[in-house]
C-alpha cells in the first residue's frame, strides 16, 4: 500500500496504459481521479471503483478541463500528491512535407501543451501539500525517427525536455517530475497511429506480440502494467532521489539493431563484407 493516503490524477485514464496505472494506484491505497473523454468507459471505472476513485470528462487540449479535473482533486480528496499526465493519440500521420498547420497544431496541443499545463495548474495544489510527483507519459519515438509520425514524435521529445526543465524549477518546493517513455505497447494508441477501425486495432496489437521476439531482446510484447509499475515507482518514495529523468520502458526496443542482441543476425559491417564476399 505504497500509495495510502496519498491522491493521485491520471489523464487519459479510461483505456490503456491510463487504465492500468490508474487501476495501480488504486490497488496500492491511493485516492484517483481520472480524466478522460470517453466518458462511458470512465463512468464504469468509477461504480466499479469504490469510494477512492473518481471520473471527471476532461479533454486535455482545454485548459478549463485541466483545472477542473485538478480541481476534482482538491475537492473530492482533500487536495493533490501525484499527477500522471498520460492522455495522448497518434495524430495524423502525414511526414513533414505533407502536413498542415492544423494537424501540426493539433499534435502538440493534446501531447505536449496538456503536460505543460497539467505540471502549470498542478503546482500549487502541490505545493499546499509539501511536495509532490509528477510522471508525463514520452515514447521511444522521442527517441529516434521511424518509431511513430513526426508531429507525434517531435511533441513526445518535447514531453521528455520539459520534464527535465520542469524537475529543475520545480525542486524548490519538493515537487519532482519524470517522464516515461514506453515502447510498442500492446494498447490502441500505438495501434490507432495505423488504423482508425476497432477490428483493424485488435489486429495490429496481435501483430505487435507476435512480432516482438524479432523487434525487442525481450521477447514479448509489452501491456499496460509493465508501464504502471514504471509509472508507480517513480511516483513513490522509493524513487525520492530521482527527478529529471526518462525511463525507458521498451523491452529494449531502444538498444540497438536486432544484429547487437541476435547472434543469428548479422550485422550491418558483416552484411557489407559477406556481399563482396568476404567473411571474418
Amino acid at each position: 500500500m505504497r500509495f495510502e493516503g496519498k491522491v493521485a490524477v491520471v489523464t487519459g485514464g479510461a483505456s490503456g496504459i491510463g487504465r492500468g496505472t490508474a487501476e495501480a494506484f488504486l490497488a496500492e491505497g491511493a485516492q484517483v481521479v481520472v480524466g478522460d473523454i470517453d466518458e462511458t468507459s470512465g463512468e464504469a471505472m468509477a461504480r466499479e471503483g469504490g469510494e477512492r476513485f473518481a471520473f471527471r470528462r476532461a479533454d486535455v487540449t482545454r485548459e478549463a478541463d485541466i483545472i477542473a479535473l485538478l480541481d476534482e482533486a482538491r475537492e473530492r480528496f482533500g487536495g493533490l500528491d501525484i499527477l500522471f499526465n498520460n492522455a495522448g493519440a497518434g495524430g495524423s500521420r502525414a511526414t513533414i512535407d505533407e502536413i498542415t498547420a492544423d494537424e501540426w497544431d493539433a499534435a502538440q496541443a493534446l501531447l505536449l501543451r496538456s503536460c505543460a499545463l497539467g505540471i502549470r495548474h498542478a503546482v500549487p495544489l502541490m505545493i499546499a501539500r509539501g511536495g509532490g510527483a509528477i510522471v508525463n507519459t514520452a515514447s521511444v519515438a522521442a527517441c529516434q525517427a521511424g518509431a511513430a509520425p513526426i508531429a507525434y514524435s517531435v511533441a513526445k521529445a518535447g514531453v521528455r525536455h520539459l520534464s527535465k526543465v520542469a524537475a529543475a524549477q520545480l525542486a524548490r518546493h519538493g515537487i519532482r517530475v519524470n517522464s516515461v517513455s514506453p515502447g510498442f505497447i500492446q494498447t490502441n494508441i500505438f495501434a490507432s497511429t495505423i488504423a482508425d477501425e476497432d477490428g483493424a486495432r485488435a489486429q495490429i496489437n496481435a501483430v505487435v506480440g507476435m512480432l516482438a521476439p524479432e523487434a525487442q531482446p525481450i521477447a514479448r510484447g509489452g501491456e499496460a502494467r509493465d508501464v504502471a509499475e514504471a509509472v508507480l515507482f517513480l511516483a513513490s518514495d522509493a524513487a525520492a532521489f530521482i527527478t529529471g529523468t526518462d525511463l525507458l520502458v521498451d523491452g529494449g526496443l531502444t538498444v540497438g539493431p536486432q544484429s547487437s542482441w541476435d547472434p543469428e543476425v548479422p550485422g550491418i559491417f558483416d552484411a557489407i563484407l559477406a556481399q563482396h564476399g568476404v567473411t571474418r
